[in-house]
């Protein structure tokens, strides 16, 4: 599937773009939320619903990451400030690390605790490590910190979006929003 306008992300790269963006942000959502709740059926089911929409998102982020190694995004606005282009290049960078590494941590968290990751309820995936409640404890607050970088790092992908849109009056945001280009 190639774009309609040249200089826009394909429309793979576009839906895999939001869709993840969509299934992070529930999913996030949804693992803040039930952190806090008490012992219940329910926090369970949550559980097991939050695991399955990493494990798919894990799933999503490599195939998109594949998508973007055999498809590279369009090039930078003439005029774009090299220190920008390099900064748009790294977050992005990061963004990938973090969609593969936030799920993989919370799947060798379970794994440390002896919890098993049961892809829909029907698929047992194996356990990553051995258990050893310590080193879940840890993989834990590392599955958190690695959630808050996330969340930092889109905002600034955000920032940075509607800068150009705002400010720089640039084709950006264009290419993943087509709809925002009036040519």
């Amino acid at each position: 599937m190639s774009s309609s306008r040249p200089g826009s992300y394909t429309r793979t790269a576009i839906r895999l773009h939001w869709l993840l963006a969509l299934g992070l942000s529930a999913t996030l959502a949804l693992g803040f939320y039930m952190s806090d709740l008490p012992f219940s059926p329910a926090k369970l089911q949550y559980y097991s619903w939050h695991k399955w929409a990493g494990i798919t998102l894990l799933l999503l982020a490599v195939f998109r990451l594949g998508w973007r190694l055999t498809h590279p995004a369009p090039a930078a606005p003439a005029g774009m400030p090299a220190w920008q282009h390099a900064a748009s290049e790294w977050t992005h960078r990061l963004l990938y690390l973090l969609m593969l590494a936030i799920p993989l941590s919370g799947w060798l968290m379970s794994s440390a605790k002896g919890v098993p990751t049961v892809y829909f309820g029907v698929l047992p995936l194996p356990d990553l490590l051995e258990r050893n409640v310590e080193l879940g404890k840890q993989l834990g607050q590392l599955h958190g910190a690695l959630n808050f970088g996330l969340l930092g790092l889109v905002a600034l992908h955000a920032a940075a979006a509607l800068k150009h849109y705002v400010i720089d009056r640039d084709e950006v945001l264009g290419r993943m929003l087509p709809f925002l280009n009036k040519a």
